[in-house]
């Protein structure tokens, strides 16, 4: 039975993911790397740091949104 969600096709490299099974949350990171012609891709696990291979067939896959990092503090410039 092939989970619903999205393809590889719908996936680019940076994209923010999380892989779903039976209503239980599985994997959560950043793409790193899609291969539509076998419906593959892989990503850095969030919780783990591990870079994982995932089978869309296999996980509902949904986008999340990108974690907000905050701006780096600002410094003056120096003046000559």
């Amino acid at each position: 039975m092939e989970a619903q969600g999205i393809r590889t096709t719908q996936l680019r490299i940076g994209d923010q993911i999380e892989a779903w099974h039976r209503g239980k949350l599985f994997h959560s990171g950043r793409v790193t790397d899609v291969v539509p012609a076998l419906e593959l891709f892989w990503i850095l696990d969030s919780r783990t740091g591990a870079r994982k291979l995932l089978d869309p067939e296999a996980l509902e896959i949904r986008h999340v949104a990108a974690q907000a990092v905050p701006p780096a503090e600002a410094k003056p410039l120096a003046t000559a």
